[in-house]
């Protein structure tokens, strides 16, 4: 005589000997359960990760083929070809970018010390607008590229404004800095690149 099954787990029949309760009826369940746990997983260890640390695919790689036209008002415009022979920084930037005005003082500060060239990749921005913020608060471009579209941004991985490149003497982009500047970032990160591959 068997006896009743209890709590699902097991039963005994006759010779004494359990038997497990078949999983089959719990697998409907362990599908959702294992996706919940890899999401979970996923989550922690994004939740770890700094923004400003996101590696860029182009790193190591050279600049993309692009040809901007200047920034309104400008006369001198940003293509690949001006990003070799020399140790360069490209700023994206817009107008309508707050973190932007709040780093433009530590470009206007940089271009002051010519340490290395700055070029301007105005990005997504109105060219009167983008006309009327160089002329309020400072240009401290060598060249400005008026990316209108974007299409360059997107070539350039840019996931948004203010995004900061490093570029070597064969135009090959060797850091990236996600979002506005600071001193620290400057004097820790930017200038011992450049003075480093200047040097090179």
């Amino acid at each position: 005589m068997k006896s009743v099954e209890r709590y699902g787990v097991e039963a005994t029949d006759i010779s004494g000997a359990p038997h497990v309760r078949p999983l089959t009826k719990h697998w409907p369940y362990l599908g959702p359960l294992a996706i919940f746990a890899i999401v979970g997983v996923f989550l922690g260890v994004g939740l770890t990760l700094n923004p400003r640390e996101i590696p860029s695919p182009l790193i190591g790689k050279p600049v993309p083929q692009f040809q901007l036209a200047a920034v309104k008002g400008r006369t001198l415009g940003l293509a690949s070809s001006d990003l070799r022979g020399e140790v360069s920084i490209v700023n994206v930037f817009a107008s309508w970018c707050v973190a932007c005005r709040e780093e433009h003082p530590l470009w206007m500060a940089l271009a002051r010390q010519n340490i290395a060239p700055i070029h301007g990749l105005n990005y997504k921005d109105k060219p009167d607008d983008a006309a009327r913020w160089l002329g309020e608060l400072g240009d401290p471009y060598r060249r400005t590229g008026a990316d209108l579209d974007g299409r360059v941004g997107i070539e350039w991985g840019v996931y948004g404004v203010p995004e900061t490149y490093v570029v070597d003497k064969r135009g090959v982009i060797r850091d990236k800095v996600i979002g506005a500047i600071t001193p620290r970032i400057v004097d820790e990160r930017l200038l011992p690149l450049v003075r480093r591959l200047q040097a090179e």
